[in-house]
């Protein structure tokens, strides 16, 4: 990991020594500019107050709210066009950093590929480790422009489970036919043993759970037409708001299918079968963003509906960050802290909304409210799941420079799927973005 460090310390300094050439991070490396090397670097520090879970218990000591900060994000991205036709993207960084983190916590691979354009602009090929995946636009968010205080992170359904931050080990083509963007993958999943995610068990139950048998290629597509301006497919991460820079109106639908992947027990006592399932996941979506109204407004809006096929049973929390360590309780299925039941076999809706204002405060600060909620029916739950996250924006300039303040509300259910109430928190994100 030192090796890392000094790397980018090298091509810091490098690109310092050379910054008459240096644009917009990008540094020449040719007369025309067709070819060069990018620098990124993106940070978001959170502060919150959470009322969490009950049973909730950090050191030993219950625990029914509190206050926590952290590091959601720290990125470096370092990409570039080394011919016309050879491209190259890394990216590294962390993810939740807090007071139940590990000291010296891991700088981690995030995404390494090569990629090769075998017919300009309308066929890429590439290999790596990869956000080339998913069936859905936001399976693969650009962290850095995201609406609210947060990505849907259950569009990114196996993260960590199956893959490193959902990054994949994966081939791809991508590119683009005429208003036709689209990318293909085929992933070699990691192995589920070393899994990360919450609730990795080599227990099988009746419950489906992903299967610790070798596993079996993953199929991984998505496909959107473009109807207004064009949006670049350079990287896999897409743009959670132009903040009325462009006007893009895409619908798009994808598909992730892996044989086998999923295994639960059937049966009786000691006629009892191990039996397996596909994994299987259906979305379209709708996306519109763009300038409105009166000069320096704009809008975004965006739809999600997903069918989630993990096989009969399946539930997984989402707790970001969570900032507490266990549950002394068995009556949740919600687990400890903030954890909620955002992954299930289902089907799942998501719709968000923002708003940037045209009048501007604090002399160029601009305010973009929004709001978002998912939600969803899957089988192991009596009632639907509702999720929302309701907040503003202050964009100090643009995406490089923003505070969020959100609310969040999550649902409460116990062991037989039956809603049993909510629980909430507010949350204050800085973030700042070198681009």
């Amino acid at each position: 990991m030192q090796k890392i460090y000094l790397l980018i310390v090298c091509l810091l300094f490098s690109t310092m020594g050379m910054a008459q050439r240096l644009n917009n991070g990008e540094l020449k490396l040719d007369t025309e500019g067709s070819k060069y090397l990018k620098l990124t670097l993106l940070s978001q520090l959170w502060l919150r107050y959470e009322k969490y879970n009950p049973g909730s218990v950090t050191s030993g000591y219950p625990i029914a709210s509190g206050f926590d900060i952290g590091i959601r994000r720290y990125r470096v991205q370092l990409y570039g066009q080394l011919t016309d036709r050879v491209f190259f993207y890394s990216q590294f960084g962390e993810n939740n950093f807090n007071h139940l983190a590990d000291r010296k916590q891991g700088f981690f691979v995030h995404d390494v590929v090569g990629e090769y354009d075998l017919v300009k602009d309308k066929l890429t090929l590439g290999a790596g480790l990869t956000g080339w995946v998913g069936s859905s636009r936001f399976s693969s968010p650009s962290v850095g422009s995201i609406l609210g205080i947060d990505a849907p992170l259950f569009l990114q359904s196996t993260n960590d489970v199956t893959d490193q931050f959902l990054r994949k080990l994966a081939v791809y083509a991508k590119g683009a036919v005429g208003k036709l963007s689209y990318r293909l993958s085929v992933a070699d999943p990691l192995v589920y043993a070393k899994s990360a995610a919450a609730g990795n068990s080599a227990v099988i139950g009746t419950n489906s759970s992903f299967s610790r048998r070798p596993a079996k290629a993953q199929l991984n597509a998505y496909g959107q037409y473009q109807f207004k301006d064009k949006e670049s497919n350079k990287t896999p991460y897409m743009t959670g708001t132009y903040l009325g820079d462009k006007k893009v109106f895409n619908l798009g639908a994808g598909i992730v299918f892996q044989p086998n992947a999923m295994w639960r027990l059937e049966g009786e006592g000691d006629t009892r079968d191990t039996a397996t399932s596909n994994l299987l996941q259906v979305s379209a979506d709708a996306f519109w963003d763009g300038p409105v109204g009166q000069e320096g407004a704009a809008l975004s809006l965006y739809g999600n509906a997903t069918y989630f096929d993990f096989g009969k049973g399946y539930l997984r929390n989402l707790a970001v960050m969570n900032p507490v360590s266990s549950n002394a309780t068995e009556g949740y299925l919600n687990g400890s802290g903030i954890g909620f039941p955002a992954y299930g076999t289902g089907m799942s809706l998501y719709g968000q909304v923002g708003y940037k204002l045209a009048r501007q405060v604090l002399g160029t600060v601009s305010l973009m409210p929004y709001m978002s909620v998912q939600y969803a029916r899957y089988d192991r739950l009596k009632q639907a799941m509702n999720f929302a996250d309701v907040g503003i924006n202050a964009l100090i300039k643009g995406h490089s420079a923003k505070a969020t303040l959100a609310y969040q509300n999550r649902p409460l259910y116990d062991q037989e799927g039956e809603l049993t109430g909510h629980r909430g928190g507010l949350l204050l994100q800085y973030q700042v973005y070198f681009n």
